[in-house]
């Protein structure tokens, strides 16, 4: 190997050193041998004067520019010394997994006890906020846990979270309990006709107040159940109260519901109100109820699950969205005190909804067999001669099913259509 280290002038070249087995020797273009030579003074450079080097880390990844604590435990003694502790290897592995959860493949076979862990130091971190990778999470966990991750959602008046959150709500399997109550998704949501689906066959207990639903809406959520036998079929607890569209037609295909033990169509537009009382007692089997029913208050429905604080995590983040609409609030409230006019009109809230409904009338049924699980809020004396009464009305209506069956049996074309697309 050569190296060129001194010229004075193009036609003449100086001596060339080169290294071999450690000494350094000298070659002379004149004579074309090698002689030994001593190391020269002049220091050899392959820079010039002014060359610096800069180790570049990537800016973009702070924590590589920061040293590593969270490895460690920080506690103080007695004598306030500052002491601190390695993290076990468990917590390590842990903390890293939920840092990389929307990498995992699968969590089918993997044990409940440190998939719940793994579930909580994921939501800590807010991993099921984010827009992405928090739904590709989040459906590795109800694909392999499906309650256990959230068995009761309550979205009570959050039609914000709902529409938000669409994909993410749809992600839960096998919930038991779902309240919808008051957000006016209206028939044609996508929310609604997911309830048809498969993954919410386990849903006993379904609130659709205020929904602004219609006759349509009904068909199309109860087409499964009349033809296919699928859907929600274990259905017990139905609330459809402060609906006005939904008709005497609509009341008819809930028939289907056979299961069902308590209903709630107060508020609705009936317009033979006691041919409808009559139609449900016959053929259901429910009965009108004169007091109000503990099944369809509020409370009894909350967010139940590994991902309930994860729900609360959404909604405070459209909260958080929605601020600038809080100042505005403030700003018209400060035009009506000055005699301006208020333009901005607030929304109607459940509650007089509420209102309205207990002026209408009630209009709730239980099921007699199930009165002692379903107590109403104060108790009911039926008489015998009445039970004797509802039997053999009852042994009439059937008489009458049994001849108009095949008419219930035909399907419209609209039927037809709609369960096309399942």
């Amino acid at each position: 190997m050569s190296y060129w280290l001194h010229s004075e002038s193009h036609a003449d070249a100086g001596p060339i050193y080169v290294r071999e087995r450690g000494e350094l020797h000298v070659v002379n273009p004149g004579a074309g041998g090698i002689q030994n030579a001593p190391r020269r003074a002049r220091p050899l450079r392959l820079f010039s004067g002014g060359f610096s080097v800069e180790l570049c880390l990537n800016r973009e990844d702070d924590r590589a520019r920061r040293p590593r604590t969270d490895h460690f435990i920080f506690t103080y003694t007695k004598e306030g010394n500052l002491r601190y502790s390695a993290k076990s290897l468990f917590s390590l592995v842990l903390g890293y997994i939920s840092d990389n959860v929307d990498h995992i493949d699968s969590l089918v076979g993997f044990p409940e006890q440190i998939a719940e862990k793994l579930f909580s130091a994921a939501e800590a971190r807010q991993k099921f906020t984010e827009p992405v990778t928090g739904l590709r999470a989040l459906q590795k966990f109800t694909e392999a846990y499906g309650s256990l991750v959230l068995c009761s959602l309550c979205l009570r008046n959050r039609y914000l979270v709902i529409s938000e959150k669409l994909e993410e709500i749809k992600s839960f399997r096998e919930l038991t309990c779902l309240d919808l109550s008051c957000c006016k998704l209206g028939d044609e949501h996508e929310l609604l006709e997911h309830l048809t689906k498969e993954a919410l066959w386990s849903v006993k207990r379904l609130l659709l107040k205020d929904n602004a639903l219609s006759d349509a809406g009904l068909r199309r959520m109860t087409a499964p159940v009349r033809v296919l036998k699928k859907g929600l079929q274990n259905l017990l607890v139905l609330d459809l109260s402060c609906n006005p569209k939904i008709t005497d037609v609509g009341i008819g295909y809930l028939l289907c519901f056979k299961k069902l033990s308590c209903l709630d169509i107060s508020g609705t537009g009936l317009k033979d109100v006691n041919a409808v009382v009559k139609r449900i007692q016959t053929q259901i089997g429910l009965v009108q109820s004169k007091v109000p029913l503990k099944e369809f208050d509020h409370s009894n429905c909350k967010t139940e699950g590994w991902a309930e604080q994860t729900v609360l995590q959404w909604e405070q983040a459209v909260m958080e969205a929605t601020k600038p609409q809080e100042d505005l609030r403030s700003r018209t409230a400060a035009q009506r005190f000055y005699g301006k006019t208020h333009r901005i009109e607030e929304v109607v809230k459940c509650k007089l909804v509420e209102a309205e409904t207990k002026a209408s009338g009630n209009l709730q049924f239980y099921k007699e067999d199930v009165q002692n699980c379903h107590l109403p809020l104060k108790k009911e004396v039926a008489g015998s001669h009445e039970l004797k009464n509802n039997k053999k009305r009852a042994l009439a209506e059937q008489e009458r099913e049994r001849t108009s069956k095949q008419k219930h049996l035909c399907l419209s074309v609209e039927d037809w259509d709609l369960l096309n697309t399942y």
